[in-house]
């Protein structure tokens, strides 16, 4: 009875994970990335559209992005957009491209990427222990309407807490991976 409520707490943690993995691809490390700005809101005729799906974003070299939108009438939108962004780029035009040139990592700069990443990082793990939190109530219902017995609830806190220390451990790798690309030189 208990399994089918830790199988159901198994995708929600994965997503979970994976929205951590989209903040971390969103993170600048030095290079450029397009995931950098793809998921930046454009308010394109009283819409917010992901530029993503307003313009080709590309890498000619490590150090700038370019942005070609498909419809040149949303320049002005897109750059309104990337400057109003958290990026802390500004964005040049020449009319029909809009370039992004990343300047280099400073260590300062670094240091405020790491910091937000172990942010990131806690909110995700905070967001796994409300969900193992509310896994644990519903189980703990179960036992008070005399649904599982007291055996099955020590195994399902047991199955609980291996499944949230697996995925802490999979939280503290990903965040060990990208500090060392932030780190990297």
């Amino acid at each position: 009875m208990y399994q089918t409520i830790i199988r159901n707490l198994r995708p929600k943690m994965q997503e979970v994970i994976d929205k951590l993995l989209e903040n971390f691809r969103g993170l600048r490390t030095g290079k450029a990335n397009s995931a950098i700005v793809e998921n930046i809101a454009v308010s394109y005729y009283g819409a917010k559209t992901p530029l993503k799906q307003m313009a080709q974003i590309s890498i000619p070299d490590p150090n700038s992005i370019l942005i070609q939108p498909w419809d040149n009438n949303s320049l002005g939108d897109i750059e309104q957009a990337i400057r109003n962004s958290e990026i802390g780029i500004n964005p040049t035009s020449d009319g029909r491209i809009i370039r992004l040139s990343l300047p280099p990592m400073t260590a300062e700069r670094r240091q405020e990427l790491v910091k937000m990443i172990h942010k990131t990082a806690e909110e995700c793990r905070i967001a796994m222990r409300n969900l193992r939190e509310n896994a644990w109530k519903e189980i703990k219902k179960l036992e008070s309407q005399k649904q599982i017995t007291e055996d099955d609830r020590y195994g399902a806190e047991k199955e609980l807490n291996n499944l949230i220390e697996k995925f802490n451990q999979e939280v503290n790798v990903l965040v060990e991976d990208k500090e060392k690309e932030i780190r990297a030189i």
